[in-house]
C-alpha cells in the first residue's frame, strides 16, 4: 500500500464482529451496527509542539484500537474500505 497518513494520523482497517450471539441468534446484515474496533495499518510521523519538536505517537501499525463509532473518514484504498482518523480518535488499544 503506497499511503501514509500524515501529522497525527492512522489509517485503520476495521475488524468485523460476530455474525451470531452469544446465544447462538444468527444477527442479519441490516442489524448490524458499525464495529468500533481495528486494527492500524500505518501511522503519521506524530504531531508537532508550537516549538517544532515532535510528539511521537502512542499507537504503531499492527496495533488493535477501539475508537468511537462516528469516528475517523471512510475512504477505499486499493479497493479496499478503510478509515483515516486522528489518534486523538482512538480510545484505547487491545
Amino acid at each position: 500500500m503506497a499511503f501514509t497518513p500524515l501529522h497525527d494520523r492512522v489509517l485503520v482497517r476495521r475488524i468485523e464482529s460476530d455474525e451470531t450471539t452469544k446465544g447462538g441468534l444468527i444477527i442479519p446484515e441490516s442489524a448490524k451496527e458499525k464495529p468500533a474496533e481495528g486494527e492500524i495499518v500505518s501511522c503519521g510521523a506524530g504531531a508537532r509542539k508550537d516549538s517544532g519538536e515532535l510528539i511521537p505517537m502512542d499507537v504503531k501499525a499492527g496495533d488493535k484500537v477501539l475508537f468511537g463509532k462516528w469516528s475517523g473518514t471512510e475512504v477505499k484504498i486499493d479497493g479496499e474500505d478503510l478509515l483515516i482518523m486522528k489518534e486523538s480518535d482512538i480510545l484505547g488499544i487491545l
